[in-house]
């Protein structure tokens, strides 16, 4: 049985791991513009669907990671934090909605704005703090009594399981690592085939941040799902991931983390506080943009000009905190680790992400119309 020195020592090489993979995510966005939110204005204001390709190559690539680990038994899909027998549909889509239209009135998602804030743009520390707030209030104050009462009981029952996976198994009467590692497999060829369909794509390098990105969730699956696992705990017996503020396998998600960040900056010193897998993303995220502006030479302040531009990245951060709760993650924490599994609540709520984008989008193309 492992001891409890051999315990923290292994926590500790968990949250190093994620912190050195959290630097390598901030430099790739701050290089790339690897964006979600920029790839779905590419997309409907222009029609450029480079960046598009982009984030679905990412998708592919973390599918079949996941996919690949759970069909060699090293993790399963049952034992993250997207499992779950009822589809929450209201909160889901209402959810993604509220997140996609406050990521555009933002200028970006919750990893966008890390990314610019350690940059220097201090208008992303105000989307932050916004944000972090309405997700603590959704969590754990009035807004979440409203949820838990009138928006999670519109659900349905997924009597074949939460993952594409499982429905596969449920058909096919495969093991679930089967099912699920051919279905990761199809799946991700067919993204595959709609990304590399572009001869321009191919051609460029605009494939190598999507590339990385997908790698990166992938990895931190293995952090927390393979290294992270300790079968028997020496004082509850019991199986535990270490290090994640759920108990389960956790990828790279944001909203909540920042939350509680802020939750932590006040209240830490009650003693009931942890830093954990999730929460040691969000500074090395800031580090690695950090280093990467700096040594670019890229990195200057930068700060609200007009009151009506903080009056719109208010709001945005607020409707991204309460959505990103209502959804259970934002465009990382559903968009790329909630997809890679093949859950069906991620794909509902990445619905709602673009729906509320689009919403956004075209209010303020007729914005701009309207002063023009």
């Amino acid at each position: 049985m492992i001891t409890l020195a051999a315990l923290q020592t292994q926590s500790l090489l968990v949250l190093g791991l994620s912190f050195l993979l959290a630097l390598l995510v901030g430099a790739l966005l701050h290089r790339s513009h690897f964006c979600a939110m920029g790839a779905l204005s590419d997309l409907f204001v222009m029609g450029d669907t480079t960046r598009l390709r982009q984030w679905v190559l990412a998708v592919a690539v973390a599918v079949a990671g996941f996919g690949g680990m759970t069909w060699l038994g090293w993790l399963s899909p049952l034992n993250t934090v997207y499992a779950s027998t009822q589809l929450n549909v209201l909160s889901l889509v209402l959810g993604g909605t509220f997140f996609g239209t406050g990521m555009v009135l933002a200028s970006g998602c919750v990893s966008k704005s890390l990314t610019r804030l350690g940059a220097g743009n201090l208008k992303s520390l105000v989307v932050l703090m916004a944000m972090g707030i309405a997700a603590l209030a959704a969590m754990r104050g009035l807004p979440a009594v409203w949820r838990v009462h009138y928006l999670d009981p519109v659900s349905l029952s997924l009597n074949h399981g939460a993952f594409m996976g499982q429905w596969v198994m449920h058909w096919g009467g495969w093991s679930l690592n089967v099912a699920s590692g051919l279905t990761a497999l199809l799946v991700s060829m067919a993204l595959l085939v709609w990304v590399f369909s572009d001869a321009r794509f191919r051609q460029s390098g605009h494939w190598l941040p999507g590339l990385g990105g997908g790698a990166v969730v992938v990895a931190l699956w293995w952090v927390s799902g393979v290294l992270g696992f300790v079968p028997e705990h020496p004082e509850t017996l019991e199986s535990v991931y270490l290090a994640t503020a759920s108990g389960r396998m956790e990828a790279i998600s944001m909203t909540a983390p920042v939350a509680m960040w802020w939750d932590a900056l006040m209240y830490f010193s009650d003693g009931s506080k942890r830093v954990t897998l999730g929460m040691i993303l969000v500074p090395g995220l800031l580090l690695g943009t950090w280093l990467s502006a700096r040594s670019e030479g890229s990195f200057r302040w930068e700060g609200f000009t007009q009151t009506s531009d903080l009056v719109l990245h208010l709001l945005g951060g607020a409707l991204m905190g309460v959505g990103g709760v209502m959804a259970m993650g934002c465009t990382f924490g559903q968009g790329l680790s909630g997809l890679s599994t093949l859950s069906w609540g991620s794909m509902l709520a990445v619905c709602g992400i673009v729906l509320g984008a689009w919403l956004a989008l075209r209010w303020q193309m007729r914005r701009a119309e309207a002063m023009a």
